[in-house]
Parts: structure tokens; C-alpha cells; sequence
């Protein structure tokens, strides 16, 4: 009987701090809407699908000077075919949307024919950008803070005193300022070289993706080695017990046990790391933030759309917490 109010008294209080966190949240919510409706401020909601998606009208001009000889209709489209003494050019354009007429004489850059496009707006060609930056980093950063952290647990002297400087160089300086140094400073040295070779330089995006790696390889680094020291050292002795070897036992015995135990703060770094790729647009790349800055510029919408660049920050981090949050159910399965 004790037992069985015990638990109703349990579900009864769980109930209640439900309804308070919901009470709460209303009440947040409640007080943004009067703040929102108190400003001096013309709320635009409706023009912020347009940066995501929207249907532009696309013109195709003549690249030539010369006379329309012949319009033709081929599987579905018109061909313009475009002469005049030295050359010739043909178009293919949809044929409900022709401009001009057979025999007409048509200038460089005059329009042929117009025709509406779905394309994808700056806000989400930001958002992939900043996807395909963070993941390759990521990985980067991770097979960077594998190494880096195995080094810093190594006997030998070379390896753990040069995972050490670089952990600590990293870490002491600002992200920002190494993006400089990366883009400005490395970045000039490396495509001078390529260019004495007469290869092609490398684009900022390289730059800006090997900075957030490096960055975020000597935090990871540190995560591994502090992941690798919770270990007990009887399991390292017993693994060698067993003639493994070194190596063998950190990759059979030790590190399936440290990454576990490491995902949490990992997810919290690379977390940091999709924000902190915010930073690359000072080298000219458009991620979600400098997307966001130029639609802000030109269409004076500061608050709805910075409202939907911190929306989408948080779909990107909330999805990567709830993918490492599997990860980490599997292998406490598996295990």
C-alpha cells in the first residue's frame, strides 16, 4: 500500500513539474509576441520565403550581332538559329516564350526569349554551404584529434611534446585570427607555389575549411587523451599481458572503451565548430551568416531574417546532437 502511494505521489509530482515547464514556456513565448509587438517595426514574415526558394525569370540574350535565319521546334523545344557573315549560334528556349521572328535582326545582348526558374535563394544556399563546411572539417578535425591525442599519451618524447605545442599554440589564439593567418599568410604561400607549377590556386574555401579543422583538432585531441586516461590502466596491462601489442591494445582494447565515453563532449565541440564556421565569411565565403548579412543589405529585413539564420543554426545542431545521441545508444548496445 506504502509502495503504491509512493508511486501515485511520484506520477502526481511529475505531472506538475510538466505542466510548470509548459506554464513557463508560454509565458517566454507570450512575453517575445508583446516585446515584438511593442517595437516600432513593420513585421515582413512573408518575404522570407523568397530567400530560401523562389521563381526567377530568366532571359536568354543573343551572344551574337546578326539575323534570325531560322526557328525551328525540336522534342518539345524551339531552336533559334542566329547568322550572320562570320558565324552563327542556335538557342534552345521554350517555344511559348519566343521574343522574336524569323528574319528579324537581333544586336549582341538583345533578349530571345524569356522563361520562369525555380532557384534556390541565399539564405539555403548559405545553409548548405555551412553544412559542407562543418562536415568536412569534422572529419578532419577528428582524424587531426585521433592522432593528436594518441600523441599526447605516446612515451615517446617527440610525438607527445609536438601534439602538446600544437594543442597549445591552437588553443591559445583566436579562431579568427588563425583564419587570417591560414588565408592571408599560408594561403599566399601555397598558391604562389602551385602557381610555378601552373596549377590552379586553391579557392578560400580550403583555407577556411583547413582552419576550422586544425582548430577543432586540437580540442578534439585533448577530448581523446583525457578519454584515453579515464581508462583504467589494468586494462592496458591486461591487453598486454595478453602479447598485444601497443598499438594493438589502443585499437582493440582502450580506445572502444574511450569513445564512448568521449562522444558527449565531442558533440559539444563539433556543435561549436558548425557555429564557429560563421567566422569564414571575413575570407569572402558565403556561408548562412555572411548569406544572411547580404539579404539583411538588401532587403532591410534585419529581424526576420536573422530570426531564420539563428532557426536554421539550430536545426543544424540540434540534428548533429540527436545523430551523436544515437551513436552513443548503439554502442552502449552493442556493448
Amino acid at each position: 500500500m506504502a509502495s503504491d502511494n509512493r508511486k501515485t505521489l511520484k506520477t502526481k509530482t511529475y505531472y506538475l513539474w510538466v505542466g510548470l515547464f509548459f506554464v513557463l514556456l508560454t509565458g517566454l513565448i507570450g512575453f517575445l509576441y508583446y516585446s515584438t509587438a511593442k517595437i516600432d517595426y513593420v513585421w515582413r514574415w512573408h518575404r522570407v520565403p523568397r530567400y530560401f526558394v523562389y521563381e526567377n525569370n530568366v532571359e536568354i540574350k543573343s551572344e551574337i550581332e546578326g539575323t534570325v535565319h531560322k526557328i525551328s521546334i525540336k522534342n518539345g523545344k524551339a531552336v533559334i538559329l542566329i547568322k550572320n557573315e562570320a558565324t552563327g549560334e542556335s538557342y534552345d528556349i521554350y517555344p511559348e516564350n519566343i521574343m522574336v521572328s524569323q528574319g528579324d535582326y537581333v544586336y549582341m545582348g538583345d533578349v530571345l526569349s524569356t522563361h520562369k526558374q525555380w532557384e534556390t535563394g541565399l539564405l539555403l544556399k548559405g545553409l548548405w554551404l555551412t553544412l559542407k563546411v562543418s562536415v568536412i572539417a569534422i572529419i578532419l578535425g577528428t582524424i587531426l584529434g585521433l592522432f593528436g591525442g594518441i600523441a599526447r599519451v605516446s612515451s615517446n618524447p617527440a610525438l607527445k611534446w609536438a601534439s602538446a605545442t600544437y594543442v597549445e599554440t591552437i588553443r591559445g589564439s583566436p579562431l579568427l585570427v588563425q583564419i587570417f593567418i591560414w588565408y592571408f599568410v599560408l594561403g599566399t604561400l601555397i598558391n604562389n607555389i602551385l602557381a610555378q607549377y601552373s596549377i590552379n590556386p586553391l579557392p578560400p574555401l580550403w583555407y577556411g575549411i583547413a582552419s576550422l579543422a586544425c582548430f577543432a583538432g586540437a580540442y578534439v585531441a585533448e577530448i581523446v587523451r583525457a578519454g584515453i586516461q579515464s581508462i583504467h590502466r589494468g586494462q592496458s596491462e591486461a591487453a598486454r599481458s595478453l602479447g598485444m601489442t601497443y598499438s594493438q591494445a589502443m585499437r582493440h582494447v582502450i580506445l572502444p572503451q574511450a569513445i564512448l565515453r568521449i562522444l558527449p563532449p565531442l558533440a559539444g565541440q563539433f556543435i561549436s565548430l558548425i557555429k564557429d564556421s560563421s567566422l569564414l565569411g571575413i575570407i569572402a565565403i558565403r556561408e548562412l551568416t555572411k548569406a544572411t548579412r547580404e539579404a539583411v543589405t538588401s532587403s532591410l529585413q534585419p529581424f526576420e531574417l536573422w530570426f531564420s539564420c539563428a532557426i536554421l543554426y539550430l536545426v543544424l545542431t540540434f540534428s548533429l546532437s540527436l545523430i551523436v545521441q544515437y551513436m552513443e545508444r548503439r554502442m552502449l548496445v552493442n556493448d
